[in-house]
């Protein structure tokens, strides 16, 4: 599986001859350019998990020409900016809801913020979980309501996932949150079963690195903590390696 690091939570994911793309709203590299113009793939799916700026941009419509299917999530159908996408390739889908074709199969799990994350399993069986905006939101400088409210949306949607099977896991290390930028990502690696970690939402923030009680939470798990657009790596189940 090769991973390509567009930006903020925007990744093209190839596998095999399908390429998946998630959360495109900008690509300073040109990574997805590039694979499109290239062409060397037989399925391509984008990905959008939420109609935040920061993860819907309208230049994805650039790719309509070959595209398999947007999938979007179902707040986007509201939005202005998606009328200028051709409707008979989009699929709009709810949270706790499926979708597949001959190719894919998607699961939508809801949010802690807006729209979906997703889970995504291709023909060759590899699984990718995308998790948009899903996080445990704890802002440090807010409300002790509103702290105590993140807590429980974060911790009752995890519980739907508790044992979830992936490959690679997309998943917010937010540096805006300071002290409290790991706790979604600690209790949701030690409450599935992914075999890889990528942070992701990091935007103007210093590589990750992370403490012991990430690591601790689920030992020995391999992480790729991307900061510059056009990153690229391979997981081959075990390790991220340099592509």
């Amino acid at each position: 599986m090769e991973l390509n690091y567009l930006l903020n939570s925007g990744f093209l994911i190839r596998d095999e001859k399908t390429l998946l793309v998630f959360d495109d709203y900008d690509d300073p590299a040109n990574v997805v350019n590039a694979a499109y113009d290239k062409g060397d793939f037989d399925k391509l799916y984008i990905f959008v998990t939420h109609a935040h700026f920061d993860h819907f941009s309208m230049h994805i419509r650039a790719y309509a020409q070959r595209i398999t299917r947007y999938i979007f999530s179902s707040d986007i159908k509201h939005t202005k900016r998606v009328k200028i996408f051709p409707t008979n390739k989009i699929t709009y889908i709810k949270r706790n809801s499926e979708w597949y074709d001959d190719t894919i199969r998607v699961w939508a799990y809801d949010s802690t913020d807006v729209g979906v994350s997703f889970l995504v399993q291709t023909a060759s069986g590899a699984r990718i979980f995308h998790a948009g905006d899903f996080n445990w939101w704890h802002w440090t400088d807010d409300t002790p309501e509103n702290i105590e409210l993140a807590e429980k949306s974060f911790k009752r949607q995890l519980k739907r996932m508790n044992g979830m099977d992936a490959d690679v896991a997309l998943f917010p290390v937010d540096g805006r949150l300071g002290a409290s930028q790991e706790k979604g990502a600690i209790e949701f690696v030690a409450k599935t079963n992914i075999r890889g970690f990528v942070a992701m939402h990091r935007v103007d923030y210093p590589m990750w690195k992370p403490s012991q009680e990430f690591l601790a939470a689920k030992k020995n798990l391999p992480i790729w903590a991307p900061t510059m657009p056009g990153e690229r790596r391979i997981f081959d189940g075990k390790k991220f390696v340099e592509g």
